[in-house]
């Protein structure tokens, strides 16, 4: 009797280490497979450069031939021959850029003061894998989660919408026409922000679908991302999807899409310098819009950057026009103590405090389907909380359309 226990007993014993020895296997070899597929995911978005440059942010970026860049390995885009400038500019006098203070210096990326990409290449900044390992998944890193863009209506969300999302919005808005572009000028900011998954960011959306699970957007301007990039800087960025935030696009150039062809702005990239409280203030042009000849839609930095393109093939709805255009702040809230969040948009500082404290748009345009550049109509403002963020809109002058918008987000009227 004694003799079976032992023997039970050992069994048990023997099964325990069986067990165990499972475990660690299955969970060496997960670690393995996620490893490899790592070191797959890198080396498809970073390609050989011609060369790199280490920049005093601590980014590197690879100077890459144009041919060679991710976008063209999109499946819809195997034969695609690259073009390397649009066939049209939209018709008007563009504002002129950065009349904002007597002492103001144009906008650069902090890696130019290391050195420049030679022609024929792009500037691309260099995935790490802690930038990889960060995301929820391998599939899901560079990309947005859904309902990541304002919906203006109904005018006054639902309390459970505001808190499904958990994306906040402060914007202007136009709507009920067709537009093949549009072009703001931002102000540039650094926004504290409170968890590393929470972002704020400041930019356009060129919108055309449905708006429920099915719409295209093309979006551009400047965001903080701990969880995107690893550190609290502002950089310009891109975005695109073609079905919602579901499964297609990326930010900048963290997938198939987006072809870039020029050598000198990265996106991705820190901006320098950025505004201060009661001090100098800078900003940035954007000029999205659809060439009427190759159905691409173009994107311009600055007043003499033509970035690149999304080509027509990406999109179903955008491959005629938009059918809205927005402009504007986006956090992330994620009440990760309960309460709102003290993540800040644009300035941190609310709009009441005007120019030199609150974050602004300027010069706000659409391109019509005359392919001219010309002030929106009818524009519309949209905010789920104006307690924690909001919009002020105005006209005047050389500034044309403008608004001031962003807040600080928890406040004692925003608990």
């Amino acid at each position: 009797m004694l003799l079976d226990r032992k023997v039970v007993a050992m069994g048990r014993v023997v099964l325990l280490i069986l067990y165990m020895l499972v475990v660690v296997v299955t969970l060496a070899f997960a670690d393995s497979s996620q490893k490899l597929e790592v070191q797959k995911h890198l080396k498809n978005l970073n390609r050989p450069p011609v060369r790199s440059i280490k920049s005093p942010d601590g980014d590197t970026i690879d100077c890459v031939r144009v041919s060679h860049q991710p976008a063209l390995d999109h499946p819809d885009l195997k034969n695609h021959k690259i073009q390397m400038k649009p066939n049209f500019h939209p018709e008007g006098h563009p504002f002129e850029e950065s009349k904002v203070s007597s002492n103001s210096k144009p906008i650069t990326q902090l890696w130019h003061q290391i050195g420049r990409c030679p022609q024929g290449t792009i500037p691309v900044r260099r995935t790490s894998k802690n930038d990889i390992l960060r995301a929820s998944s391998i599939q899901q890193f560079g990309k947005k989660k859904q309902k990541s863009f304002p919906q203006p209506k109904p005018a006054k969300p639902l309390p459970d919408l505001i808190s499904q999302s958990g994306h906040q919005h402060a914007i202007v808005y136009v709507e009920g026409d067709k537009y093949y572009g549009a072009k703001a000028t931002i102000n540039v900011w650094d926004p504290k922000i409170q968890q590393p998954n929470e972002f704020s960011l400041s930019q356009m959306w060129i919108l055309g679908g449905s708006f429920g699970q099915d719409f295209n957007s093309i979006e551009a301007g400047w965001q903080v991302s701990p969880d995107l990039y690893g550190d609290n800087n502002t950089r310009l960025f891109t975005y695109w999807t073609s079905d919602a935030y579901q499964a297609t696009g990326c930010y900048n150039l963290l997938c198939s899409g987006f072809i870039q062809i020029n050598s000198d702005i990265a996106l991705g990239a820190s901006i320098s310098p950025l505004s201060k409280y009661s001090s100098s203030q800078y900003d940035i042009s954007i000029l999205v819009w659809k060439d009427p000849k190759e159905g691409n839609w173009w994107m311009q930095f600055g007043s003499d950057h033509v970035m690149g393109y999304w080509p027509a093939p990406l999109f179903s709805y955008l491959s005629d026009s938009a059918s809205m255009i927005e402009w504007g702040g986006e956090v992330v809230n994620s009440e990760s103590d309960g309460q709102h969040t003290s993540t800040q948009m644009g300035s941190g500082h609310f709009p009441e405090e005007g120019f030199g404290k609150a974050s602004y748009f300027k010069n706000i345009q659409i391109v019509d389907g005359n392919n001219k550049l010309r002030a929106p109509k009818d524009l519309g403002t949209y905010t789920e909380q104006d307690s924690c963020y909001n919009v002020q809109t105005g006209s005047a002058g050389d500034w044309g359309n403008y608004f001031y918008y962003g807040g600080p987000g928890r406040n004692p009227n925003c608990p």
